[in-house]
């Protein structure tokens, strides 16, 4: 990546949406020719971030009993079971993001542009902050307001 530190909780939180939905559609890999194209997009993704991480280093074990910990969660359709499984998985993928920098670059890469977030600072008594108006913004004490 050019040198670039990669922030492992950051990427990992970035690569759970895909590696969840890898992990439902390996519970039940007959019904993924039932999703729509989206959600297809999303488990192929998922898939092949999966195998990266699994080919890569020591914890090919650990990520793999975690995947089908939150299969088989998502198949019982048990909630608590379900963060907790997405939770142990999250940590998996962390540690192995955290033993192998160039995985995590090649995981970076592989993930679609992210748009840059926006971000406000408002400063002082009464300020409203706006992302986007199509009417009246009006502040002030007894402020009136005539069409």
């Amino acid at each position: 990546m050019g040198g670039t530190e990669v922030d492992i909780a950051v990427l990992a939180d970035q690569l759970m949406p895909y590696l969840t939905a890898a992990a439902g559609a390996y519970g039940q890999a007959v019904a993924a020719k039932a999703q729509d194209t989206i959600a297809d997009e999303t488990v192929s993704l998922g898939r092949r971030l999966l195998q990266r991480i699994i080919k890569r280093g020591q914890s090919h074990a650990q990520i793999q009993a975690a995947i089908t910990d939150l299969a088989q969660a998502q198949k019982d359709a048990n909630a608590a079971d379900t963060d907790d499984a997405v939770a142990a998985l999250r940590l998996q993928v962390k540690k192995a993001l955290a033993a192998d920098p160039a995985l995590a670059a090649e995981l970076t890469r592989m993930l679609p542009a992210a748009e840059a977030p926006s971000r406000v600072t408002a400063v002082g008594e009464r300020v409203a902050v706006i992302g986007s108006n199509t009417g009246v913004v009006q502040q002030g004490d007894n402020s009136i307001t005539l069409r």
